[in-house]
Parts: structure tokens; C-alpha cells; sequence
């Protein structure tokens, strides 16, 4: 540190990287300063690398060369933000005369508001900077009218990029509708509304402005991830879904650096607006254009730039920590799905999105802290409409969260005999070797199952739910043919680094899991990058660990068989086994597909019947059977006292009509406890169909 005259103390380093970043700006080299300012280009050279730092005479002459304010070197402050320095940088049509009419990475998922949510927070867990501590999300919805608009139109250039989404507004292509009705929309009601989405405790956007880092794979590449190792999906397509959140392709993005770049952290700016090829003032573009500095050295291109704290917070992008992560902002948000379009259901869409995929990622053993925390608010004018609310998972899957926090704390149980245990179990999954390494072995994965009984109210038990690293729920699917009498539950499943193991199975795993997910990562299926990646055979480890995930589950929960006493008579101990029957299947003949239930207060059988029907132009008109398996002999046969059609089907009598051309239909029934051959409890009910030749039947 050396002290001027003026009494103001200087830092050559900090100089150095500042007067850098202006001859940057300014397209100006080393040589060309130092012959505006009759020196050395080696003195320019001591200036910038921190050796030394020029006289005051030298300093305010650097200032009036490079358009600064007075003072602006000893302040550090970049360039004013007003005259020009920031704006709207537009990429011009390809020569070849090829056309984008829209982002192809947005159309790779079913667009909605959750979809959003899911695939920016998968991206800041896979971002998590201090692994002791959660990655913290913030999504803020806000919509502003007035001189809130005119302020933030301001800091946003509108007037300048108006006439871009003008032109891009084809009514004759989808995005074009899309772009026509936001500016429709915004002129006729004057309100816009904001989402504002903020990751604290993750990376930030680090790296250089055009090379290989994660600023460059965020704002200007497609399909670039720049994830390693087993992070996220495969595709680098999630972070389209941000910019496809906002009517008019367009976000702005403010954030705090984990490493410094261009020796600062703090307040990296940059906006990005993703149009169509469009045509204007007889000039051809080729439709992405982005907010920031002009880059001297490249025709058409952006920088970001160093903004200061009154442009950061008229675009509504204040962070409220220094913690490093990036905030999100996205410009005239909707649910591009159309299930939401007020504040409060846009603001309960994204909590119970929020909780579905990432209500695990927020439980937390004993002592330690979760991976994640969450939070959603929605405000008007800055006046809250729908308070901030944290994601609770104990409220939102309370049996779910009950089985990971229960595995985390190590407190699983061998059976279930109580209704808050939680069974912990071990599915093997073989990985095969990869195909350049076709020389190794398999490598044999234990994955862990849990099992635990639903809650009271619950509204979809008998359900298995898989993840792997962050524990983002990738499978969710129904458990079918469990037996009768077995309880309600919840399963769920921890592969990969999930296990916490720690081992190298588990990244072999991990890998393996996510070949198999497709962009949309709702699945572990067969893909083009699991077979093309894996030795032959891994189609079939695949289907071979789903198989084993549902067995094991039907088997944790398949109700215990009856202790067998001597004073019990034969046939009565028949009529007590628990093992179900396997259904006939003729080809071309309706079957029962799963039959749920339970023996209520009043010893009647409630069961719910799922039947797949094979594809016809009529009708079928079937009759259901309620029987008691036994082990040998007939099977006696109850009667019904109430029939209940559910989906695709009515009921006349004790007949069932389907609906033709359907595949599937649902009927739920209560058997007649007069006309059990022996007490509910004691047995299982078992659910037969027969063709009936008419409805009067």
C-alpha cells in the first residue's frame, strides 16, 4: 500500500486489475495508453501487473483518456452505467442464411412453472459450494406496475430491444405467438410480473467470459453442462427451462463469485434475451441478443459487466448475502404450462414442486444440516401477497421423510411392527463395465430400500420413489400386485452416492444411473447414452434392479402368516394362507392388473381393482368374483354388497360394463361379511373376472 499526497491510500494490485479492465473496455492496448500518456509501454506494463503505480498527474490523465469520472481510479468505481457503457448487443444472422426459429433445448421438456423450479435447483445443488452447509433457494415472484415498471424498463434498455421482440413476434411460429401476446399482454394491463430465482452457498457463475467455464456454459453455449464427475443430467438442457419461464425468452443474472474474476467477486452482471431469426430495419439477426459492455475485440458481442448497487437494485437483483450463487431474473414469468396464473397458484405450484422432488435433499440426520433449504414468496408492488413460506418435507411427505431421516440416524428396524418403522433393505445392482473398458469386471452395487408405513390420509401409498447423488426423486411409480392385507406404505430408494458409502461402487453406480435418465430425469430407463456408453448386457442389469427394487418391497410388506396351532381344524387353516393365487392371463381376455385393500371396522373387505383390458370396438361386460384363496380345493366364493365404478366402466347390478376402446378400468368394491365362508381377517381375498352375457345379469 503506498499513501499520494491527496491523501488517499492506493493499492498498486488493486489499480493493476482495475486499470486492466478499463483498457478492456475501452478496446485500448498497453501500447496505446502509454502513447496517449508519453510513457513507457513497460510503465503501463508495472501499472497493470501491481509493480508500481503511476504518479497523480499520470492518474487523472488516465481518467480523461478513458472517459471516467474524476476520482474513479482511487474508488475503483467501473464505468458509469448510463452513457452507454451497457446495452443491448445482438448476434446478426448466420451467413449461410440458416434459420433457429426458437431454442430447441426448451422444447426437450414438458414446459410448467415446477419443471423451472426443479431443474434451476438441481443445478445449484450440483453447484454446492461448502459441503457442510445447505445450498439455500429463494424463489420470489413479484409483480410490478407503475413507476416500478418504468424504473426497471429503464435499467433493462426496453425501449432498444422492443423493436427486436416486435419483430421476432410472427404469429405464424410458436415462439412467435408467444413473444406477441407477453408484449399484448403487458401494454393492455401494465403489469409485469418477476421471478426471481437466488442459489446462496453455490459456485456462482466463476470463469472467463468465452473459454470453458461455468459463466460461458450458462450464458452463451447450449447443451454445455460443465458439470463432472456424476453431477446432474446428461444433457446441460435444464438451465433452458429458466429462460423458457419467461414470456419473452428473457433473464437477467446477478452473481456473487466463489473465485474472483478479473480480481472481483461481487455483483458479475450480464442479460441474455433468446429470439427468434428475425429481420429489422432491413438488418438480419440471428435472435439471441445479451445485455452488458461492448466488447471491442468482437464484432456483436457482450461482456459482462461490474454493476453497481443502484443498478443491481432497480433490477430487482440485491442479493441478501455475500454468500456466493447467482440470482436469476426472469422477465415477464408465466407458467408456460397454464395451470397457474395468479400470484397464490404460481406460489403453491412451485412450494409443492419444490417439496416433491427435493424433500429429501431437505431432511437431515440427526446434528447435521440438509443439503438444501428452500422458500417461496410472492409480492405485489412490494407488498406481500402470499408470505415467504419454507418447504417443510415433514409436511409435504411425512412418511417419505420419517424413512430418510430414520436411515440417516441408523435407527431402521428389521420388520415392521410399529406404524412410524422404517424396514432398511439391500438391493444389489451390477454395473457392467464401460465399453472402452471392456477389460473389467462388474462392479456389484448394494443400493438401499426403505420401507415404512403411509400416513394417516395419505393420498398415494403404495408408492416406490428412487434417487441417487443429491437425492432429487427421479422414480416415482406405483407398487402393483402387493398382497391383500398388507398395510399401506411408502418405499424408498437410495442408489448411488445417495447410500453415502462413500465407496467406489457407489460412483460406478452413480454414473451407471445417470446414463439411464433422460433429460427429463423422471426415470431409470434404457437410453442412447447407456447403451452406448455400457458393455452389452446393461439393458438387462438395468430391468433386473427394477424387478429386485419390487420384489423386495412386495416382500417387506406381505402380511406374516398365521402362526398354525393344533386346535385348529384344516380347513380353517387353509382358508388362512396369505399367498395370492397367480391370475390366469388369456391372451386377449380382460385380467385384474392390481387389487388393493383392507379388512374395515365391520369385517367387510374393501378392495380396489385395476383391470386391463384388451383394445376393442365393444364393450365388456364382466362380472367380478370375489373369492378365499385357500392352498387346495375350491376357493369359496363371497358376494358383494356394494359395487363402485371408478374410471372407464358403470356398474348395473353385480356387472360391470367397460367403455369400449379403452385399455384399463377401475372399480372398488365391499364384500358381504354374511357371506364370508370365515372371518375376513383370517384370509385373503382374491378378485376373479368373468365374461357376462348381458348387463341384466
Amino acid at each position: 500500500m503506498t499513501q499520494d499526497g491527496d491523501g488517499i491510500t492506493r493499492d498498486p494490485e488493486a489499480f493493476g486489475a482495475w486499470l486492466g479492465r478499463q483498457l478492456r473496455r475501452k478496446g485500448m492496448s498497453q501500447s496505446d495508453l502509454a502513447a496517449a500518456l508519453d510513457v513507457t509501454r513497460a510503465a503501463v506494463s508495472a501499472w497493470i501487473t501491481g509493480r508500481a503505480t503511476p504518479r497523480i498527474d499520470k492518474i487523472q490523465a488516465i481518467e480523461e483518456i478513458l472517459d471516467l469520472a474524476a476520482g474513479a481510479s482511487a474508488t475503483r468505481d467501473e464505468t458509469p452505467e448510463s452513457n452507454g457503457y451497457v446495452g443491448w448487443h445482438h448476434r446478426l444472422a448466420h451467413t449461410d442464411g440458416g434459420r433457429e426459429l426458437g431454442n430447441a433445448a426448451a422444447f426437450a421438456f414438458d414446459s410448467s412453472l415446477a419443471i423451472t423450479a426443479r431443474e434451476a435447483t438441481q443445478n445449484s445443488l450440483d453447484e454446492r459450494w461448502n459441503r457442510t452447509r445447505p445450498v439455500r433457494m429463494r424463489f420470489t415472484l413479484h409483480e410490478i406496475t407503475g413507476e416500478r415498471l418504468r424504473r426497471l424498463q429503464e435499467a433493462l434498455r426496453w425501449d432498444d430491444v422492443v423493436p427486436h421482440i416486435e419483430a421476432a413476434g410472427d404469429p405464424k411460429q410458436k415462439v412467435g405467438r408467444m413473444l406477441a401476446d407477453g408484449l399484448r399482454e403487458l401494454r393492455e394491463t401494465g403489469k409485469l410480473l418477476l421471478l426471481r430465482i437466488d442459489d446462496y452457498n453455490a459456485n456462482g457463475m466463476t470463469g472467463p467470459e468465452y473459454d470453458d467455464g461455468r459463466f460461458a456454459a450458462v450464458v452463451r453455449r447450449q447443451l454445455d453442462s460443465h458439470k463432472k464427475g456424476t453431477a446432474g443430467g446428461s444433457f446441460g438442457l435444464g438451465k433452458a427451462t429458466i429462460w423458457g419461464a419467461s414470456r419473452f425468452g428473457l433473464v437477467v443474472v446477478n452473481s456473487t463469485l466463489s473465485e474472483s474474476h478479473e480480481d472481483l467477486r461481487e455483483r458479475r452482471m450480464i442479460g441474455r434475451i433468446d429470439l427468434p431469426w428475425h429481420e429489422l430495419n432491413g438488418v438480419q439477426y440471428a435472435g439471441p441478443a445479451w445485455l452488458g459492455s461492448r466488447d471491442p475485440m468482437r464484432e456483436s458481442a457482450a461482456r459482462s459487466w461490474w454493476a453497481g448497487e443502484r443498478t443491481v437494485e432497480e433490477l430487482y437483483l440485491t442479493r441478501g448475502s455475500t454468500d456466493p450463487g447467482t440470482s436469476f431474473l426472469i422477465v415477464g414469468a408465466h407458467d408456460p404450462s397454464g395451470e397457474a396464473t395468479t400470484l397464490e397458484e404460481m406460489h403453491t405450484i412451485l412450494v409443492r414442486g419444490l417439496a416433491s422432488d427435493f424433500w429429501a435433499s431437505m431432511v437431515a440426520g440427526r446434528g447435521q444440516a440438509p443439503m438444501l433449504e428452500a422458500s417461496v414468496e410472492a409480492l405485489c408492488d412490494g407488498q406481500v401477497v402470499v408470505a415467504e413460506e419454507r418447504v417443510d418435507p415433514y409436511r409435504y411427505e411425512p412418511a417419505r421423510a420419517r424413512a430418510v431421516r430414520a436411515f440417516l440416524d441408523r435407527t431402521t428396524v428389521s420388520q415392521l411392527t410399529k406404524a412410524d418403522d422404517v424396514i432398511e433393505l439391500s438391493v444389489p445392482l451390477t454395473v457392467p463395465p464401460r465399453k472402452i473398458e471392456a477389460d473389467d469386471r462388474p462392479i456389484e452395487h448394494r443400493a438401499v430400500l426403505l420401507v415404512t408405513p403411509a400416513t394417516d390420509g395419505d393420498q398415494k401409498p403404495n408408492r416406490l420413489v428412487g434417487m441417487r447423488s443429491t437425492r432429487m426423486t427421479v422414480l416415482d411409480r406405483p407398487v402393483t400386485g402387493v398382497s391383500l392385507g398388507s398395510p399401506l406404505f411408502q418405499a424408498v430408494l437410495l442408489a448411488g452416492t445417495a447410500t453415502g458409502a462413500g465407496l467406489q461402487a457407489e460412483e460406478a453406480a452413480e454414473a451407471f444411473l445417470r446414463a439411464a435418465e433422460p433429460p427429463e430425469h423422471n426415470d431409470w430407463k434404457p437410453t442412447e447414452d447407456l447403451t452406448s456408453t455400457y458393455a452389452r448386457g446393461a439393458t438387462t442389469r438395468l430391468k433386473e434392479f427394477r424387478k429386485t427394487i419390487l420384489a423386495m418391497v412386495r416382500g417387506a410388506v406381505k402380511p406374516a402368516e398365521p402362526v398354525e396351532q393344533e386346535d385348529i381344524p384344516t380347513i380353517l387353516r387353509d382358508l388362512t394362507n396369505l399367498d395370492p393365487t397367480p391370475l390366469p392371463r388369456t391372451k386377449g381376455y380382460p385380467t385384474v392388473k392390481s387389487a388393493t385393500g383392507e379388512v374395515d371396522e365391520n369385517g367387510a373387505w374393501r378392495i380396489r381393482v385395476e383391470i386391463r383390458l384388451p383394445e376393442r370396438e365393444d364393450a365388456w361386460v364382466l362380472r367380478p368374483l370375489l373369492r378365499f384363496a385357500t392352498r387346495s380345493g375350491p376357493k369359496p366364493e363371497a358376494r358383494w354388497s356394494e359395487l363402485s365404478a371408478e374410471s372407464n366402466c358403470e356398474v348395473s347390478g353385480d356387472v360391470l360394463l367397460c367403455v369400449a376402446r379403452e385399455r384399463s378400468a377401475v372399480f372398488t368394491g365391499v364384500s358381504d361379511v354374511a357371506s364370508h365362508p370365515v372371518a375376513g381377517q383370517l384370509a385373503i381375498a382374491e378378485v376373479d373376472l368373468a365374461q357376462a352375457k348381458d348387463a341384466s345379469r
